[in-house]
């Protein structure tokens, strides 16, 4: 959808209240696009909100952590209920564990998952059908460069956004010539406060966490 008109439109944003998330929401309202934040943090979205009030759009800020499944489910019918609808869903919510293989634990492992990937699927399922009623609407996922290489040290980073990557890929042939396209995002480092919540092995310090993120 090139040159996509996003005036009066509304977009969901996760991990909206800071990084990737919050500067796509300061874009997206620069345009007119009204916006649903959603994010943990909740004192971080309403900096967001506070930064883009002054464009005039329609704001909703939603609590949510994407691991949660019900707090998912539930989000549709609040969105639709302040927005009226639905245009575009980006899936930009992400964490970090830092180490290799042998040092991360099967939890961490499982938690990041949950977050990087399941979260994806969850929205993707929650919002489809507020996107199939759009004449035009389209899904943002945000995987990585990780995403595409495979670095040492990233064994469970890059497997979550490898999954995003194929799952875009694969749902974008599934929607071709309906009215909601997929588009996968492969970001390189980004300046984000990701390594903050990254959960890291014992030995590791945080700063080691922080090289090398994409």
């Amino acid at each position: 959808m090139p040159n996509w008109n996003l005036k009066n439109r509304t977009a969901v944003v996760t991990g909206a209240a800071s990084g990737i998330g919050r500067a796509l929401a300061v874009g997206l309202a620069a345009r007119g696009c009204n916006l649903a934040l959603a994010d943990r943090n909740v004192a971080g979205l309403e900096e967001t909100e506070r930064m883009i009030a002054t464009n005039r759009v329609r704001i909703s800020r939603h609590a949510l952590d994407v691991a949660d499944r019900e707090a998912v489910a539930a989000l549709p019918a609040v969105v639709e209920a302040a927005h009226g609808g639905l245009d575009l869903l980006v899936n930009n919510a992400g964490v970090a564990v830092g180490g290799t293989f042998d040092d991360v634990t099967e939890a961490d492992f499982e938690w990041l998952f949950e977050i990087n990937f399941w979260g994806v699927v969850r929205m993707t399922r929650a919002f489809l059908p507020l996107l199939r009623a759009q004449p035009e609407a389209r899904i943002v996922n945000l995987s990585s460069l990780y995403g595409l290489i495979a670095p040492p040290g990233q064994t469970a980073y890059a497997a979550s956004k490898f999954a995003v990557r194929g799952f875009s890929q694969a749902l974008a042939h599934e929607l071709a010539g309906s009215s909601v396209g997929v588009t996968v995002v492969h970001p390189g480092g980004v300046a984000t406060s990701v390594a903050d919540s990254a959960r890291l092995p014992a030995h590791m310090a945080p700063e080691e966490a922080a090289r090398g993120r994409a």
